[in-house]
């Protein structure tokens, strides 16, 4: 038994394909297949069953897949601790954030941590808050930034900022010259969401849940609620006049020009907000990295953000 073919089981119970495995391995399909052949035969039972259409786990190989995970963390955490034990802020830090942060932490994050930590160099991936925090506990990442709720078993976290959310809508709209918005007066509007999957789409369903009964789709003129795969996407929506939508701040640095597009409108107190926070495995050796990490993004002077700490 080898790490190798553990990190082959894992992948394939993440990516539920041999061959989607094997690419995410940088191995053939053919050398994946063996391994994981060779090594149900050392354990003696069967890991995945196998069809033509897809690849499950048996009830007995998800117990050792998941044991498998945890030593690949082990074993990840001992490479750190031999690598970067004597200095943690020497080494590269692997860091994911989810879609809704990344374009507008990242820049400024590179910039600053550059200066701040010149010894620390910067691997960066964006994706969904549910595979960043699978990612970063298969130890693919060391460390991600996301927003409040999400499951906090074996993870440490430092909160990073509370930020508001704005109402966006297009210029010459009703609504542009009102000082505030009251959430429930979403549900009267076209109003644009976020694709599912997207964590910020729950927290705008948290201030108006009835938009969630409203239905959503792509057809302009039948439904009331429509979805798009990105912020930025759903702002030229707005800038188009299709409809309005809710903005985390931080992606709307322009908010007092009077020449733009759009006008970005406060809510009604109590302002909804989302927590924002740097997360990394408990067992991870380099914490002084982490929060020397957590006190750099805290300098990178986001737009109407309330750092904690």
């Amino acid at each position: 038994m080898t790490l190798t073919e553990l990190r082959y089981i894992v992948a394939v119970a993440r990516e539920r394909h041999f061959g989607r495995a094997a690419d995410a391995c940088f191995v053939s399909q053919p050398t994946l297949s063996v391994a994981i052949r060779k090594l149900e035969e050392e354990l003696k039972t069967q890991i995945f069953e196998r069809t033509n259409t897809e690849v499950a786990m048996t009830s007995l190989g998800a117990l050792i897949v998941d044991q498998a995970q945890r030593v690949l963390e082990e074993a990840n955490s001992l490479k750190h601790l031999a690598q970067h034990g004597q200095d943690p802020l020497s080494g590269p830090l692997r860091l994911g954030a989810i879609y809704t942060i990344a374009p507008y932490l990242l820049p400024s994050l590179v910039r600053v941590a550059r200066e701040q930590l010149p010894n620390v160099p910067l691997f960066l991936e964006e994706n969904f808050t549910v595979r960043l925090l699978e990612m970063l506990r298969q130890g693919a990442l060391d460390c991600v930034v996301i927003a409040e709720p999400f499951p906090s078993t074996g993870l440490n976290q430092i909160d990073l900022y509370d930020e508001p959310f704005l109402v966006a809508v297009p210029k010459g709209h009703s609504w542009e010259d009102r000082k505030s918005i009251p959430h429930r007066e979403l549900k009267e509007q076209n109003t644009l969401l976020l694709g599912t999957g997207h964590c910020f789409r729950d927290h705008v369903l948290g201030v108006c849940p009835e938009l969630n009964r409203l239905g959503s789709g792509s057809t302009i003129g039948e439904q009331r609620s429509f979805e798009g795969s990105s912020l930025e996407t759903i702002r030229q929506m707005v800038a188009s006049g299709i409809g309005i939508s809710v903005m985390p701040r931080t992606s709307a640095s322009d908010v007092a020009s009077p020449d733009q597009l759009i006008r970005y409108i406060p809510f009604e107190e109590p302002v909804p907000t989302r927590r924002v926070c740097l997360v990394w495995r408990k067992n991870f050796p380099r914490s002084a990295a982490m929060t020397k990490l957590a006190e750099v993004i805290r300098q990178c002077a986001l737009p109407g953000v309330n750092y904690i700490g």
